[in-house]
C-alpha cells in the first residue's frame, strides 16, 4: 500500500512542479503587469501545495518523492521558448497558461480515477489542486481579450 500511496503523492507532486516551472518560464515573457501579477499569485499557490505534498511525504516518511526530470524540464522550456519566439503578447501567454492549466486537470481527473481508495488525504489534496486550477481558468480567460 506504501508504494501506491508515494505513486500516488508523486504524481500529484509533479503535476504542480509542472505548474511551478511552466509559470517560471513564462513570467519573463509576459509584459503585461495584470498578468504577470496573476501569474506571480497562481506560483505562489502552487508553491504551498506543493510544500503540503512535502510535508505529507515527511510525515508518511515516503522518502521518494520526485520532481520531473531534466528531459521533461527541458521539454517544457524548450516548448514555452519556441510557442512565444514569434507571438509574445498577453494573448499568446495567456493562451499558454490556460492549455497548461487545462492539461493539469486531465491530469487531475486521471490520477483520480487511477488512485481510487489509496489515500483520502491525498485525494483532498488532489481536489484542492483540482479546484484551483479551475479557478485559475476563470482568472486566465480575460488575458486572451488583451494584444
Amino acid at each position: 500500500m506504501k508504494e501506491k500511496e508515494e505513486k500516488y503523492l508523486n504524481a500529484i507532486y509533479q503535476n504542480i512542479r509542472t505548474a511551478i516551472q511552466s509559470i517560471e518560464d513564462i513570467i519573463p515573457k509576459s509584459t503585461n503587469d495584470d498578468l504577470t501579477s496573476e501569474l506571480s499569485k497562481e506560483q505562489d499557490e502552487y508553491i504551498c501545495l506543493a510544500k503540503e505534498c512535502e510535508a505529507y511525504a515527511k510525515a508518511e516518511k515516503i522518502e521518494g518523492l520526485k520532481d520531473n526530470n531534466f528531459i521533461e524540464k527541458a521539454k517544457l522550456w524548450a516548448s514555452v521558448n519556441m510557442s512565444t519566439m514569434m507571438d509574445d503578447s498577453t494573448r499568446k501567454i495567456a493562451e499558454l497558461m490556460l492549455i497548461g492549466t487545462f492539461m493539469g486537470i486531465i491530469t487531475c481527473m486521471k490520477d483520480k480515477d487511477d488512485h481510487k481508495n489509496i489515500s483520502k488525504e491525498l485525494d483532498e489534496l488532489l481536489d484542492k489542486l483540482y479546484t484551483f486550477e479551475r479557478k485559475n481558468i476563470d482568472r486566465l480567460m480575460p488575458f486572451l481579450n488583451k494584444e
